[in-house]
């Protein structure tokens, strides 16, 4: 097995499922609370990666970071190198491209919480931020949970994204998916069955431990 590309694709999926969690949960219970009619507009945009191919939105998301766009400028002159064919724009791709797999669940948590719980934090004194991680971040648990999951999951499986915006560059832009497709293309059947049945047994493994510990919590915490 390419050792060295499945450590490359756990170090992206774990920093991937860090930036969700961190700028995911806001938008999530955002999503959740807020009365604005116009909210469509944005589970729209969140859920487009769902239905767009890897390859469109892989190539949209190159051009954003190409060394011609602004962004892309921005980030050379600050670090001395380009985006695009690092891990850096990988990591970009990856977030991205896993958004609707972590907000998505994160949204249906916090829907779930019972918002005069909330009320009454706050009716007690306790600021909305104290009341985000002491009473709703608790409640949504199983929905954070599961959204942290799968995007830690399906950021191991990408392929089109990451090879439009990464390239295949070993130890650097080379994930397990484009490995076992290295494998396909060499004929090496062998390699790639064992790379692809050790990951299988992984994501089994996973999404069970997951399902359990979420029963779990929602017995600890019913949210009606």
């Amino acid at each position: 097995m390419d050792w060295q590309a499945i450590w490359l694709s756990l170090r992206l999926s774990a920093c991937t499922m860090l930036v969700l969690v961190v700028f995911g949960l806001p938008l999530a219970y955002w999503l959740a609370n807020t009365r604005w009619r116009g909210r469509f507009l944005i589970e729209a945009v969140v859920a487009l990666p769902i239905v767009l191919p890897p390859t469109v939105l892989g190539f949209y998301v190159l051009m954003a970071i190409g060394p011609l766009s602004p962004v892309g400028r921005f980030y050379e002159s600050l670090f001395g190198h380009r985006l695009p064919f690092t891990f850096e724009g990988l990591l970009v791709a990856s977030v991205l491209y896993s958004l609707p797999f972590a907000v998505q669940p994160f949204t249906s948590g916090f829907a779930a919480v019972d918002r005069r719980m909330m009320e009454a934090s706050w009716c007690l004194g306790v600021s909305k931020v104290a009341t985000f991680f002491q009473v709703a971040l608790p409640l949504a648990w199983p929905g954070v949970l599961t959204g942290m999951v799968l995007s830690f999951a399906h950021t191991i499986g990408e392929f089109g994204v990451v090879l439009m915006i990464g390239g295949n560059i070993p130890g650097t832009t080379r994930t397990v998916s484009i490995s076992i497709y290295d494998e396909v293309q060499a004929l090496n059947y062998a390699a790639a069955n064992q790379t692809s049945l050790a990951l299988l047994l992984f994501a089994f493994a996973v999404l069970a431990i997951t399902y359990g510990l979420q029963r779990k919590f929602i017995h600890v915490w019913p949210t009606r």
